[in-house]
């Protein structure tokens, strides 16, 4: 694996990625009660954190990130299966 550095592109890029991820999550966990697409998009989100968390090392935080977006999923689902 090819090492950025301590100041270089990949990890402003990382750092760019992660802020992107929280702020999905934030805003879309916020708007939740709007409907079933602010559930999918916190979903989303919180795939992308448990991304950026594999990217830096942070194996628990990847752990807590897919379970959050493990619920969020099933909640989507279930939003959806009552809409029908």
């Amino acid at each position: 694996m090819r090492s950025c550095g301590f100041v270089s592109p990949c990890n402003t890029m990382l750092t760019v990625f992660g802020v992107v991820a929280g702020t999905i999550m934030v805003v879309s966990y916020g708007l939740e009660s709007r409907g079933a697409v602010w559930v999918a998009a916190f979903a989303v989100g919180c795939l992308g954190a448990a991304v950026y968390g594999a990217l830096t090392g942070a194996w628990l935080f990847v752990v807590l990130e897919l379970v959050w977006a493990g619920l969020a999923a099933r909640r989507f689902t279930l939003l959806q299966a009552n809409q029908v």
